[in-house]
């Protein structure tokens, strides 16, 4: 694998087609931000001719990461997909953001793709690649998605590769490390003045042959007598690992009873082996020189795309049913079967229009021809599934994405990906289909936003734009969650963290011409009785003509949470006549929705109508809705109010060497530790009760807490009277 010494680069320029789905090869990039992944792609890209040094983005820019926001914060922050061809294929390479803020686009990439290549640099901690990728891994591992991975800046790093192969044997290969080892060893160059020597080439494993880099383009050079002692060890424990993957049995028995396998025989095992999932190799990669073509490691790792990761015929296709929801039988890669296909990720071009990334999971999809659109938003994420919804839309042009440009395609068979313009109605995760045959892939997994970022109107013009740009920017980033809090009366964009939250807003003023502020997030707080009160309420004006007249009497008593409101009437002797009551019961609803002494709603009481006076003239049921709110203050002033705040049920799960920390953390947030488990990977599941308003920023924190290696979800358990002196402060801020 990697062998050949010259391949079949694809033309610049021009968009690829994909003939039938066994030239395709679907590959996500995953790694930790600053990991070199985007950099990586474009030298894959320059080694297949796919793009010219000359053609990069003038501003520095690459053909992955060419929007304005990505080079003002030099960090990819959107999927990206470049296709390129090579031996014959046609590889759509899926760049993802490294970033934790920007895990929806990974989300998109993964769903998309039929393997992962993990770039890990090698300049960087172990500690940041487990936090970065292990999680992903175990993802990918539990759906027997193929991965590779590759080490990057061996070109400027000072590095021990062999340490760091068994560090990642370690961090992915969990109980079996032998699964993951390298194909090939970096060969050093001359030492620089700080004491470095950077790779200049690599040596083949299997076949012991050099590819030197040195000059920029790829050499073959004959086998190094002096390089077999150093790579005996690591080459017999490659050929041992590759054995033991085999189909063949009898394999291990011949080889430890001395017979020497044929080369071809392992490159076989080994093509398999990393197909099915079972083997993970690992390479090593550097951009090209200046001047050169080909960086190094770069035409090994094309090679052991084409040749080792699967096809879409060889992948499982999510499952499909109608849009009600009855079974339909498995959907196979098929050009000729039925359209089944999804939106992965929705945007916005300033000269298109709107454009849809879509994955053709069967059929062919081609240009102008009506598909019926069908969705019911991505999974749980925290908050109730959208309600399906469905139309039929035409399908404007389908193009192949390269950077900025979009290159025009005929057609889109199954298992390859294009983008498509003007689907106008199709939303990031919505099934397209043939319109007579309707149907719906089932959803796949986004992450809970769980930053709050409330927001309004910077001016009289940005009102009118407001919610177009909200409702657009959450179609768009399926990741973010739009919330109009009723009880806080506040427009809240919720983010995966500050990062994501900055590029929300920077979209919303640069795409979308509208400027918002940001205010401080509010939780839903609640007021109840401390104590059992009455209180008498009088409204009497006369001022020449028709008055009004109404008095009642009340008493109010504390209930158990989540009682809410209750009214009952114990008059006697029509001392409030029967057709005021439901007037009393009213007022006393509006004036506890308005709140007592902070302006926060009135919950979990009973109050009881116990007498009145009415007038026959004068009385009214405006009257008596007065003196119903009159009297529910005057209660209210003669015993004690608590301060209900919300309490979420917090989930955190952490490497065990974080726990501590953790639950000293969540101490000092007023949280009470419910219990603690043990689950997969040496990590900890920790369970505790804390106050909303002691976590709004916790998505950042925690990962500063746990090095981005903990992660957490929250659901609203139930509301607590808050502590005295902190309602105290509240209060004090609320100008009450």
């Amino acid at each position: 694998m990697g062998d050949k010494a010259n391949a079949h680069p694809g033309a610049a320029g021009r968009a690829m087609t994909a003939g039938q789905p066994s030239s395709v090869r679907n590959v996500v990039l995953v790694g930790h931000s600053g990991s070199g992944k985007t950099t990586l792609v474009e030298a894959m890209a320059l080694t297949a001719g796919a793009v010219k040094r000359a053609g990069r983005v003038e501003d520095g820019g690459t053909v992955s990461d060419y929007d304005e926001i990505e080079h003002r914060r030099q960090r990819s922050v959107q999927l990206s997909l470049v296709p390129l061809e090579w031996d014959g294929c046609k590889i759509n390479l899926l760049d993802t953001p490294g970033y934790a803020d920007f895990v929806g686009e990974l989300r998109a990439g993964l769903r998309a793709a039929d393997a992962a290549l993990f770039v890990v640099s090698a300049a960087q901690e172990a500690d940041a690649v487990a936090g970065s990728c292990r999680a992903v891994w175990e993802e990918c591992a539990a759906v027997g998605m193929p991965r590779a991975i590759v080490v990057t800046h061996l070109d400027t790093a000072r590095v021990d590769f062999d340490g760091l192969t068994a560090v990642l044997a370690r961090i992915f290969g969990g109980d079996d490390p032998d699964a993951v080892l390298p194909l090939y060893v970096p060969v050093l160059g001359a030492q620089q003045p700080d004491g470095h020597a950077p790779a200049t080439g690599l040596v083949g494993l299997l076949t012991e042959r050099i590819f030197d880099y040195g000059s920029g383009e790829r050499a073959e050079l004959p086998p190094d007598e002096a390089q077999r002692p150093l790579i005996a060890a690591a080459r017999d424990r490659l050929i041992e690992g590759i054995i033991a993957e085999s189909e063949d049995e009898t394999l291990m028995d011949r080889y430890l009873g001395g017979e020497e396998i044929d080369l071809a025989t392992l490159v076989a095992d080994l093509e398999k082996a990393v197909a099915r999932g079972s083997f993970h190799p690992v390479l090593a990669a550097a951009p090209a020189a200046p001047g050169g073509r080909q960086g190094l490691g770069t035409v090994e790792l094309l090679d052991l795309v084409t040749r080792g990761f699967p096809t879409p015929l060889e992948r499982r296709t999510p499952a499909v049913t109608t849009p009600e929801g009855q079974p339909r039988p498995a959907v196979v890669c098929d050009p000729d079967g039925p359209l089944v296909a999804e939106v992965v990720k929705t945007s916005s071009d300033p000269y298109v229009g709107r454009l849809s990334l879509v994955r053709v999971f069967s059929g062919t999809l081609r240009p102008d021809e009506t598909v019926h659109v069908s969705g019911h938003g991505l999974a749980d994420r925290g908050h109730e599934v959208q309600d399906l919804h469905e139309a039929d839309e035409r399908v404007g042009a389908l193009s192949a994405p390269f950077g900025r440009q979009q290159r025009q395609l005929d057609a889109c068979v199954a298992g390859d990906i294009a983008c498509v313009a003007k689907l106008s109605r199709a939303e990031t995760g919505d099934t397209l289909s043939a319109k007579d045959d309707p149907l719906l892939m089932e959803p796949w997994h986004m992450p809970d936003p769980l930053l709050p970022l409330a927001v309004r109107a910077h001016g009289k013009a940005d009102e009118d734009k407001l919610s177009q740009g909200l409702s657009r920017l959450v179609a768009e980033d399926p990741a973010m969650r739009l919330e109009q809090n009723q009880d806080t009366h506040q427009v809240v964009l919720w983010c995966l963290g500050e990062a994501h939250r900055d590029v929300a807003l920077e979209r919303l003023r640069s795409r979308y011409g509208v400027q918002v502020d940001v205010v401080p997030h509010k939780v839903s707080l609640r007021e109840t009785f401390g104590n059992r009160a009455g209180g008498r309420g009088r409204h009497v004006k006369q001022s020449g003509g028709h008055g009004q007249f109404a008095i009642c009497e009340i008493e109010v008593e504390p209930l158990p949470p989540g009682s809410g409101i209750e009214f009952v009437d114990k008059v006697v002797g029509g001392a409030v006549p029967r057709q005021f009551i439901p007037s009393v019961e009213k007022g006393v609803r509006a004036q506890a929705a308005r709140g007592l002494l902070s302006g926060y709603p009135l919950v979990d009481v009973r109050v009881t109508l116990l007498d009145g006076k009415a007038h026959s003239v004068d009385s009214s049921d405006a009257a008596f809705q007065t003196a119903g709110a009159l009297a529910l203050r005057e209660a209210a002033a003669d015993t004690r109010i608590d301060l209900l705040e919300p309490v979420a049920a917090v989930s955190v799960l952490v490497p065990d060497e974080y726990v501590g920390t953790v639950l000293s953390d969540l101490s000092g947030r007023r949280g009470r530790v419910v219990g603690t488990e043990q689950a997969a990977g040496g990590r900890t599941l920790v369970r505790a009760d804390v106050p909303e308003i002691e976590i709004g920023r916790y998505a950042v924190e925690l990962r500063s807490l746990s090095h981005g290696t903990g992660r957490f979800d929250r659901a609203y358990a139930r509301h607590e009277p808050m502590p005295p002196q902190i309602a105290g402060k509240v209060r004090e801020a609320a100008g009450a």
